[in-house]
């Protein structure tokens, strides 16, 4: 395997509404997450910064990404360690708290509440270990500098 990976996104603005960036209520925040050989994110900023709130924002990609980097890790941990998977869903939540000023914020954490379903009892013990292993693989979970709280349920296919 490799020592380095790139990745390579091009964010391209679509907001320009005939005047450009005039004044603050001029523009759409509106802009495209691209990489080559992929589908298109349409995204924009959160509503409440005069964003599109049918587009996707940078504040729920991250969250996305927070809950998306467990997930992959945490079904590779299950695998290598005999934990069968059968389904897997996560209603991930993360803050943004604004700073004094209101000019600035930063996300102050992140909860992951992943629902996973096992195909025996006798594996959910060490499936709910193993949520507690992926934030030492996890890559955006190591990259971060907020908390990210782990919730799980583990259910038994029926």
């Amino acid at each position: 395997m490799r020592d380095r990976h790139e990745y390579d996104v091009t964010v391209e603005w679509t907001g320009d509404l005939g005047s450009g960036t005039e004044s603050y209520r001029s523009y759409s925040r509106d802009h495209d997450v691209l990489a080559d050989g992929r589908q298109g994110i349409a995204g924009s900023a959160d509503p409440a910064f005069r964003g599109d709130p049918t587009r996707w924002n940078p504040e729920q990609l991250l969250v996305a990404s927070v809950a998306q980097c467990h997930m992959l890790s945490y079904l590779h941990l299950c695998a290598v360690n005999g934990v069968t998977v059968t389904e897997y869903e996560d209603r991930a939540h993360g803050v943004l708290a604004m700073d004094e000023s209101g000019g600035g914020g930063r996300v102050t954490g992140v909860t992951l509440r992943p629902e996973v379903t096992v195909a025996e009892a006798s594996m959910v013990e060490k499936a709910r270990t193993l949520h507690g292993e992926v934030p030492a693989l996890c890559f955006i979970a190591r990259s971060v500098d907020f908390p990210i709280d782990h919730q799980p349920v583990i259910r038994v296919r029926a």
